[in-house]
């Protein structure tokens, strides 16, 4: 792992989705480098298991349904209470159901996208006005996916959603540069194993075959690339994207011709 804690040390950071693979492996990383984090799930049992795994007594846990504005509204006012502002606000909560557009009804389509769009914009937009009024010159990352650009069948709405995402993450970086603010996005890597989006056997097998790197995302992979974004080795970088998934996204083994002669 490399070392942030020059960076981090008592640093105030919130992440969502913090109970799921990424969030847990994120919320790690920045305790691990001596920040304070606030793990925030809609899972509250599984939140309390995350926070308990960070260790020490300065990490903070709100339970929060992230399709409600009321919860929203109440993480941010827990922020502001807690700390006035975060210096760091990591949006990776997420959701990857599967199922064709013909099948698929507007209440999943509204889910997909309350979550995947509309959760990052509102806690964006209540973050960087607490960072504004406490004069934090933070950063926000956004966790999105190579599915931004590659489409893929039967999750076209998950697809959608983070190519939605990484126009807000553009927008944002543009209006609020003007305030010492950051706006990145982190593509992950193929992690299986979500409780929320189940995945078959099939398909883990499969995707894993295709990584052109020969191997599944592990702990420190993602969450290194969001340290570097939200850390002061990357203050020159906004509205960028950095995608550390194993070059899953950019091409598929599956699709290969050999050479018939030497060129």
């Amino acid at each position: 792992m490399v070392d942030f804690s020059e960076d981090f040390k008592g640093k105030r950071v919130v992440v969502t989705g913090a109970a799921g693979i990424f969030g847990g492996w994120i919320a790690q990383a920045f305790a691990n480098a001596g920040a304070r984090v606030l793990l925030t799930d809609r899972d509250p049992d599984r939140l309390a298991i995350a926070t308990e795994n960070l260790g020490g007594g300065a990490h903070l846990q709100f339970a929060a349904d992230l399709t409600s504005d009321a919860d929203i509204k109440a993480l941010l006012a827990y922020i502001a209470e807690n700390w006035g502002a975060a210096d760091v606000l990591v949006n990776n909560a997420g959701i990857y159901p599967s199922g064709f557009l013909l099948d698929i009804n507007a209440d999943d389509w509204d889910k997909i996208f309350g979550i995947n769009l509309r959760a990052p914009f509102l806690l964006s937009q209540g973050v960087a006005r607490q960072m504004i009024d406490q004069g934090v010159k933070g950063s926000i990352v956004n966790i999105s996916s190579g599915a931004s650009r590659k489409m893929r069948r039967s999750v076209v709405p998950y697809c959608v959603s983070k190519t939605a995402l990484d126009r807000l993450n553009k927008g944002l970086a543009l209006e609020l540069a003007e305030f010492g603010i950051r706006v990145n996005i982190v593509e992950p890597g193929f992690a299986p194993g979500s409780e929320v989006s189940h995945l078959t056997q099939e398909h883990i097998d499969n995707v894993r075959g295709n990584i052109p790197l020969g191997r599944p995302s592990q702990p420190t992979d993602a969450a290194n690339a969001v340290l570097f974004l939200a850390s002061d080795a990357a203050a020159y970088i906004t509205g960028a994207t950095l995608a550390a998934d194993g070059g899953n996204s950019i091409g598929s083994l599956a699709v290969y011709q050999a050479k018939k002669k030497p060129l």
